[in-house]
């Protein structure tokens, strides 16, 4: 028998002891601290960009969820609202917003003055400016739906234009307000009196969930209602379009399709649809679903449908990787003791492999909540102001979705809307947060060992 004591060294180093760390074994495990050292290097800056990112957008969009409002109570004169006295919803009808909106502005200056605000360095008109164009709009259709409120007083929160709202978040300044001719500073001054009477001040902007878009000359009353409820829609009919039939051919193709130049020809292909850019997929959409097809243009079913063919690639590669990891001795035992084909994969492989087809569905689903460009040739970047009807009939009618929204904003010059686009965002990240956190729980709930 030979010992390790009868080996001769490697010809050109020097033996050693296996206690005492070599020149080379030295080197390598510098190498290894460096590279290291480099991953977390990696690491810190993939963080830090993504720290700044949100920092920016959570220090530039948490502001939209709060609202300048001004808060004073407005009496329904009924000889202004209801000049003939009877009550009748057609004649009220007629009465435009120009007539709630001299309501408004006089009950405002009537609380200015049991306040005790001067109010001579300022017309009444410039005074009525500080009101919303959304406020007598809202107003008007409160008392349509209920005439009875008539000659009453209500204590009223009607949203501020969207200059004073910039000017309580330090977005328009004195020096801005010269320059501006939406506001003038004489006005921000009185919106400090206003202040500090209590009368204007920043509150939650519930509205914000709720509101549709709204047009450039009343940025404060933008919304994400319809962008929303459109994208609810678009997610509900992407996942009827997506989980049946991508699970479906993921079976198949892993399980029962034969081993040709066909099925070959398949995969390659699905691998390459998910590697196409989504606005090749928005051209597609355009010209068969809208062109060809006649289907309604920005409607949900047509953005779903575009979607449905970005996403259904994602949901087959994930769900035949969770199938391919199931073991085989699963199938062998099943198959042994006399189990068909289909009861195999039914009743053994699928539920195995459960976990990680629900983890791709939901995060491919997530990815398409995310999706634009497809959806900007369709023609969902469309000005929307009207919620959808319920479903089915809604499904056809036009709508927008959050990343759509996002980008309309975005690109409109009020800073008032840069603000929406970056409160658009945070609720997109919620969704999509909530989406990813839902797929981990799902992937623990319906995980088994082997």
């Amino acid at each position: 028998m030979t010992s390790a004591a009868d080996f001769s060294p490697v010809p050109g180093r020097t033996a050693g002891s296996i206690l005492t760390a070599a020149p080379d074994m030295a080197r390598r495990n510098r190498a290894e601290a460096r590279f290291r050292m480099y991953g977390v290097i990696a690491i810190a800056f993939s963080l830090s960009i993504l720290a700044f990112m949100l920092i920016t957008i959570f220090s530039d969009g948490i502001s939209a969820f709060r609202q300048a409002k001004l808060a004073f109570p407005v009496t329904l004169e009924a000889a202004v609202l209801d000049p003939k006295g009877n009550g009748d919803r057609e004649e009220m009808n007629k009465i435009t917003t120009v007539g709630y909106t001299k309501v408004l502005v006089k009950s405002f200056l009537a609380a200015m003055e049991a306040k005790g605000i001067d109010t001579a360095d300022l017309k009444d008109k410039e005074i009525g400016e500080l009101i919303s164009k959304e406020a007598a709009g809202d107003l008007r259709a409160r008392v349509l739906a209920d005439p009875s409120l008539l000659g009453q007083t209500l204590d009223l929160v009607v949203l501020a234009t969207g200059r004073i709202d910039g000017y309580l978040k330090g977005r328009v300044t004195m020096e801005s307000a010269k320059l501006d001719s939406n506001v003038s500073p004489e006005q921000l001054q009185f919106a400090d009196k206003l202040s500090e009477a209590g009368i204007l001040g920043l509150r939650w902007n519930v509205s914000f969930f709720t509101n549709p878009d709204a047009s450039d000359q009343r940025p404060e009353a933008a919304g994400l209602g319809v962008a929303i409820l459109g994208s609810l829609y678009m997610m509900i009919l992407v996942a009827l379009m997506c989980v049946p039939v991508g699970v479906a051919a993921s079976i198949y193709l892993e399980e029962f399709a034969p081993k040709n130049r066909w099925t070959d020809l398949i995969e390659v292909n699905v691998s390459n649809l998910a590697a196409v850019p989504s606005i090749v997929f928005g051209i597609l959409g355009l010209a068969i679903f809208i062109n060809f097809a006649g289907l309604p243009q920005s409607s949900s079913l047509v953005g779903a449908l575009v979607i449905s063919l970005r996403t259904l690639p994602t949901v087959i590669i994930a769900t035949r990787a969770s199938i391919r990891a199931v073991p085989p001795s699963i199938r062998d035992a099943a198959l042994g003791i006399g189990a068909s084909k289909m009861q195999t994969v039914m009743h053994h492989v699928l539920p195995l492999a459960m976990p990680g087809i629900l983890t791709g569905t939901i995060l491919g689903l997530a990815v398409a909540l995310g999706d634009t460009a497809p959806l900007l040739l369709i023609g969902m970047v469309a000005f929307v102001d009207n919620y959808p009807s319920l479903p089915v009939d809604g499904f056809l009618d036009p709508a927008t979705a959050l990343p759509v929204q996002v980008y309309s904003w975005a690109t409109r010059s009020d800073p008032a809307f840069i603000e929406r686009s970056n409160g658009a965002i945070i609720v997109l990240l919620g969704f999509l947060i909530i989406m990813n956190v839902a797929a981990v729980l799902l992937r623990r709930k319906f995980e088994r060992r082997w």
